[in-house]
């Protein structure tokens, strides 16, 4: 099964993360099918603090991928 997650990209203090299509089978920072956004949770504007490709989640979405529960509140405040 494919998972929309977040994949920690940042270091010790300033977490980073990318929005990833990732096989639920892999680890967190595994081998990514796609790279779909990012989110920046230290990044003082809102809208700042996250971009997603509509689009490319969207295509996933139909495909069948399931997002986390953190990847869907991101979603919402990506796409007002």
């Amino acid at each position: 099964m494919v998972k929309i997650r977040l994949a920690l990209r940042g270091k010790k203090k300033h977490p980073y993360f990318h929005i990833v299509a990732i096989d639920s089978k892999k680890a967190r920072n595994g081998e990514v099918l796609e790279q779909i956004g990012h989110y920046n949770p230290s990044a003082l504007d809102e809208k700042a603090k996250s971009k997603l490709d509509m689009d490319k989640y969207k295509a996933w979405i139909a495909k069948g991928a399931q997002p986390t529960e953190t990847v869907v509140q991101i979603a919402k405040i990506s796409s007002l």
